[in-house]
């Protein structure tokens, strides 16, 4: 990964505060970290549908009440919308199958304790951004932006009712001498594709002045680093799926949290050779 090519692919009227994006045949999947909408997003039609998460959905919510979706996956056809866990309202996941279009909601606030207990994340410090998910384990991608700066990822062994979490720590490339800390990650065959942004903030709660973001790789077996590169110094990318792969390049969409209340998402091509 040694050359990068980044444009504006299209835009989006109608989404805002775009936290995460999953791209499935044809369809662009947008979730919001202030809304409780799920957005699907035909791209040959440029039609957007709205579709509610919970019996009342809303759009714009107030920091302090908002349900903070910053992770969304696919697995056996079904979308899984995950909250940060960074306050007590932010614990919930969603499933949406993708057949017949139906969602269920179910509270994540025990896993996500067992997760602080099992290795001492204070609650102030969790802040889950990514999801990938294989057959029964799940990788979560924890932001160390906090004091303790406890970025990296966290993965649970295959026992859905006795679940045992470790921790991956990582040191990340530092942007203007502050260091980036995951916003996202898919995974692509054995590769593990994240991406990374600095923010001079010591608090996952409040935002910080936007430094830049890097995109990097990360061997799924060894959970070593691979690879990074930074391809912004002005966005704070948080959302990455998979467009396309030839032998010889791998095309990826991102989006970007503008931290605004204007509805309007800018979609990005990343191509990586």
């Amino acid at each position: 990964m040694e050359k990068f090519q980044l444009s504006v692919l299209f835009k989006i009227i109608g989404i805002g505060s775009a936290s995460g994006i999953l791209y499935h045949n044809d369809l662009l999947y947008v979730i919001s970290d202030n809304s409780t909408y799920l957005y699907e997003y035909n791209i040959p039609n440029e039609k957007l549908n709205k579709i509610p998460l919970v019996d009342y959905p809303q759009e714009n919510i107030p920091k302090k009440d908002k349900a903070d979706f910053e992770s969304i996956s696919f697995l056996e056809n079904k979308l899984y919308i995950l909250g940060s866990g960074s306050t007590e309202n932010r614990n919930k996941v969603v499933r949406y199958k993708l057949t017949s279009k139906k969602h269920s909601e179910k509270d994540f606030s025990i896993i996500f304790q067992d997760i602080k207990t099992q290795l001492e994340i204070k609650d102030e410090e969790l802040n889950i951004e990514g999801l990938i998910q294989q057959n029964n384990i799940m990788y979560l991608f924890q932001r160390g932006n906090g004091m303790n700066s406890k970025n990296g990822i966290i993965y649970s062994n295959e026992d859905i009712e006795n679940r045992v979490f470790k921790f991956v720590p990582f040191d990340l490339p530092k942007i203007n001498n502050v260091s980036s800390t995951f916003t996202d990650a898919i995974l692509i065959e054995d590769k593990i594709y994240f991406l990374a942004s600095a923010e001079d903030t010591t608090s996952t709660y409040d935002d910080g002045e936007v430094l830049g973001s890097i995109i990097g790789t990360i061997d799924l077996i060894t959970m070593k680093l691979k690879s990074s590169i930074q391809i912004s110094n002005k966005h704070k990318f948080e959302g990455l799926t998979l467009y396309k792969k030839t032998a010889t390049q791998i095309e990826l969409l991102l989006c970007e949290d503008n931290d605004t209340e204007v509805l309007e998402t800018t979609i990005y091509k990343l191509i990586l050779e």
